[in-house]
């Protein structure tokens, strides 16, 4: 169970998982591209997004772990600067990766933005953390920083205590929380003031008795109309994307 209330704006708004990324009016629009938090904010949607780490230790707003997939470079994420990667284009469009100032400049409080902190074992995620946390020191619009690895809300609880943080779960091979008991020491050392649980793992006993003593769960990746129907009867939040979006007649 949560130790703080999260804030009321949390379960208030569903999100769009990466930005609303993909095709508008036959425009390809890049998953955590300006472009998708610009269409989100038209669609009246939260922002969840990715951050890396650049080589000059700026928090760039994207997912890989390097830049071959999107952009085409054969680099590690880490290992260009911020500027060199602005530079560069997302394939087939004519948009650049931002750092999270970008964006935080952009959204300018309008929407509430959701943070995926990216880390894997062996990484540094505490400097991750920090400048993170650096960037977010003079912005007062509605957010909040999550990550699959609980250090990150163990980071912010300690360091950052007016950053509203959440653990992020799934039960399958990927992440950090595999088996039964490394979620509950995961939640044990977050201490999260919400959970962000895989879809495919809903609904979940475990789950559901923490929503049930206050913990607010959120849900993702909610991409059909199936797993939209499942995250409205099992979560108080969804971050969605292409088919699992809200559309006309369907809640």
């Amino acid at each position: 169970m949560a130790n703080r209330s999260a804030p009321d704006w949390l379960i208030q708004w569903e999100y769009a998982h990466r930005g609303l990324h993909g095709t508008d009016n036959s425009k390809i629009i890049p998953e955590n591209s300006l472009a998708a938090a610009k269409l989100a904010i038209s669609r009246n949607m939260g922002i969840e997004c990715d951050i890396q780490r650049s080589a000059d230790d700026v928090p760039m707003v994207f997912h890989d772990w390097d830049l071959n997939r999107l952009l085409g470079d054969t680099r590690d994420t880490k290992g260009a600067r911020c500027a060199e990667i602005e530079q560069l284009r997302y394939l087939g469009t004519d948009e650049n990766p931002a750092p999270l100032s970008g964006l935080l400049d952009l959204v300018d409080g309008r929407v509430p933005i959701l943070i995926e902190i990216k880390s894997k074992p062996g990484y540094d995620v505490a400097r991750s953390c920090e400048i993170v946390a650096d960037s977010l020191a003079s912005y007062t619009g509605s957010h909040a920083v999550m990550s699959f690895d609980p250090k990150v809300a163990r980071w912010f609880r300690h360091h950052h205590a007016q950053t509203c943080v959440g653990l992020v779960m799934r039960e399958d091979d990927y992440g950090f929380t595999q088996k039964w008991w490394q979620r509950r020491l995961a939640l044990w050392i977050a201490k999260p003031d919400f959970l962000a649980y895989h879809i495919a793992a809903l609904p979940s006993p475990w789950v559901s008795k923490l929503r049930k003593n206050g913990l607010p769960i959120l849900t993702w990746t909610v991409n059909s109309q199936a797993t939209r129907s499942l995250a409205k009867q099992h979560a108080d939040a969804l971050i969605s994307e292409g088919a699992g979006l809200a559309r006309q007649g369907v809640s």
